[in-house]
């Protein structure tokens, strides 16, 4: 069943057309700036319910037209998109409401949240992007929209961030159209399709397949962070709070993964995948990019370094799920792209809180901010819990799945990989969890005094913390997203 294909269009231009707004006006118009991109985010939300609700009963969104011959540009709403542009909307809306209470008395507003609403548009264009030639454009336009974010400080350490995140994510677009090309000509098109657009190829063309595959994730893992091309997420972590929490919840590292996603599953096909024998390679890598994370982070003393590390570490068991090729494993791999943007966000906004309300930046320096900002704190907790795995929790839930879906495709060693995942997670959470609530604050007398933190900065990772609790607790309930990723692996695995 068709519709009216211009949904997905307006749910597009909210933020597209924001952007230059936001940009126009003067750095005095608070209010109506405040205004316009509260305005616009709630606006999304709704659009995007209305549309979910839609693709659920069956409705078919499919706007399309030819920029060049034989290359369309082409918008799709899928069961597989809903889910990335659910998380988009909701997380820029709680992102949003930080992002205006941490840049209240800051510099360059209208700077940043024309590009953060540019940025967030290039988000849901990936999500909806209905053939890698639509997602490259996007993809690009992301690269662009986020490093003006990284460099917002305009000290020397952001600006050397930003070209190394310039020179990591624009050689991996660079790759990415070379990749495009390569399948316009081997396929004689772009578009993603459920079961892959390569079925009748491989035979004749084997090891271009094989070549094809390891250029477009090659590509996609630069922005996914898989090992090696996992540097500039780190470094990138002198953005602003609010910037990193996009940059690893919802924005960049998440375009990679899906990117991953849709190149496995809706390009190639995943009986294909692994017939080429991709998987299994790309399943060592997952893992190698798994430990090598989390023993990354262990040594970080700098909160932001330790929760990036972290992330190159998380995101990675999304490509796993991916790469075992087993319909549970996906369901964790696809569960847990909702469920690690709601932990990774509410870590990073508080530890943004911490910076700005105590100064405290190192996790040497957490002595007792527990008892000083209980409320965010238990933010962190919740979510630094549930990146450990502990049960119900939403971190559980994906890794409970990816096990059980390791088992099915015949491979015990994932269980292994889990439990040491988990078993470092804590290694470099729970010191941070002990200092902050069972260590005395120590005596700061410098003299320095910190911003008071308002209902701004303050509500957005309680509220990402109950979402946490809430999809963990309540994965089985209908609508929820678990439920929605059984739905969507039902349709990529044509079951």
């Amino acid at each position: 069943m068709s519709d009216v294909p211009l949904l997905p269009l307006f749910i597009l231009m909210t933020s597209l057309l924001a952007s230059p707004v936001l940009f126009a006006l003067p750095e005095s118009a608070a209010r109506l700036r405040t205004a316009i991109n509260l305005g616009m985010a709630m606006l999304k939300l709704a659009l995007v319910a209305w549309l979910g609700w839609k693709v659920g009963q069956g409705v078919v969104y499919d706007l399309r037209f030819t920029m060049l011959p034989g290359l369309e540009f082409k918008l799709q709403a899928d069961p597989l998109a809903m889910l990335f542009i659910s998380l988009s909307a909701v997380l820029w809306l709680i992102t949003t409401i930080y992002s205006i209470g941490y840049l209240e008395h800051g510099p360059h507003r209208a700077r940043f949240f024309g590009f953060f609403s540019l940025c967030v548009a290039a988000t849901v264009g990936i999500a909806m992007a209905g053939n890698l030639f639509t997602f490259l454009i996007f993809y690009e336009l992301l690269t662009l929209a986020t490093y003006p974010l990284v460099i917002h400080r305009g000290t020397a350490e952001a600006l050397r961030a930003g070209r190394i995140y310039l020179i990591y994510t624009l050689a991996g677009g660079l790759v990415l159209l070379i990749g495009t090309l390569g399948l316009w000509v081997l396929a004689g098109t772009t578009d993603f399709t459920p079961g892959g657009v390569l079925e009748d190829v491989v035979t004749e063309h084997r090891l271009a397949a094989q070549i094809l595959f390891v250029v477009l994730v090659g590509a996609l893992g630069v922005k996914a962070a898989l090992f090696p091309f996992h540097a500039w997420l780190p470094i990138a972590m002198v953005a602003p709070a609010p910037v990193s929490a996009l940059l690893h919840a919802v924005a960049v590292v998440k375009a990679g993964a899906f990117g991953i996603m849709r190149v496995v599953y809706e390009v190639f096909g995943i009986e294909t995948a692994q017939a080429l024998g991709m998987t299994a390679p790309l399943a060592a890598l997952a893992g190698i990019t798994i430990i090598y994370g989390s023993l990354k982070a262990i040594t970080q003393d700098d909160i932001k370094k330790r929760l990036a590390y972290s992330t190159v570490s998380q995101v990675s068991y999304i490509t796993l799920g991916v790469a075992l090729a087993s319909p549970i494993a996906a369901v964790g791999a696809l569960a847990h792209l909702i469920h690690q943007g709601l932990m990774k966000i509410t870590m990073f906004m508080a530890a943004g809180n911490l910076a700005e309300g105590l100064g405290v930046k190192k996790v040497s320096q957490m002595d007792g901010v527990g008892r000083e900002m209980p409320g965010t704190m238990l933010a962190f907790s919740a979510a630094a819990l549930a990146m450990i795995g502990l049960p119900p929790l939403a971190g559980f839930v994906s890794k409970w799945y990816l096990a059980q879906g390791g088992l099915d495709a015949g491979a015990g060693w994932v269980i292994a990989l889990l439990l040491g995942s988990s078993l470092l997670n804590a290694i470099y959470f729970l010191p941070m969890l002990h200092r902050a609530w069972f260590r005395d604050r120590a005596d700061t007398a410098s003299g320095t005094s910190y911003r008071q933190i308002g209902w701004m900065l303050a509500a957005p990772p309680i509220t990402t913390a109950l979402m946490v609790l809430a999809v963990g607790g309540f994965a089985n309930a209908p609508f929820s997203p678990l439920e929605w990723t059984r739905f969507v692996v039902a349709i990529e695995y044509q079951e």
